[in-house]
């Protein structure tokens, strides 16, 4: 009997885009660092609090999102309009290696976590629980969210920079006064 299919959307999509100010894009562009944020700070405002933690981790931690670190990215170009330039950002070409960096990064980093990476669902609980899940007003970031969360709970989280090395392979920076990044799209 063939499984049932996922409505996990986990395929990395071809290009992702890393928005921040300038000297975080800066720093992701020449040391490939990124800084992982705990559940409820910056980008991640607006989660479902009727949403469940993600499932394939155990069982729920607690109903507010706490006890997480996440990276947020995004599949969609801000500003891509005819009558506005894009906003400032990192695009990620190599999406699949990139994944895989950031994830051994912080498995180096933080042995006892457990992570995944996946799109976030608007308006409604994604199955893999509230990480993954915000009111249906925020659907155009289309994010891509890489999360963390530690085998065994802990009391407070603090924010964590990662280094996954030089990206100029995989990566352009877009929109910055001086980007050295080679040709822009």
């Amino acid at each position: 009997m063939p499984l049932p299919e996922s409505k996990i959307a986990s395929h990395r999509p071809a290009t992702l885009y890393f928005y921040g100010d300038a000297g975080a894009l800066a720093r992701a562009w020449e040391l490939g660092e990124f800084r992982l944020q705990p559940l409820g700070h910056g980008p991640n405002a607006g989660v479902l609090p009727s949403a469940r933690q993600i499932l394939p981790f155990g069982r729920p931690l607690a109903t507010s999102g706490g006890g997480f670190l996440t990276l947020s990215l995004s599949s969609a170009l801000r500003g891509a309009g005819e009558q506005s330039r894009p906003v400032p950002c990192l695009v990620i070409r190599q999406t699949e290696e990139f994944g895989e960096r950031l994830h051994r990064a912080v498995q180096q980093a933080l042995p006892q976590w457990a992570g995944i990476d996946a799109a976030v669902a608007y308006g409604a609980p994604s199955p893999l629980g509230v990480v993954f899940s915000k009111a249906r007003h925020l659907a155009r970031e289309q994010e891509w969210l890489f999360a963390w969360r530690p085998i065994q709970p802990l009391a407070q989280l603090a924010p964590l920079v990662v280094r996954i090395g030089k990206i100029d392979q995989i990566a352009q920076l877009q929109g910055a006064p001086d980007a050295e990044a080679g040709p822009q799209p």
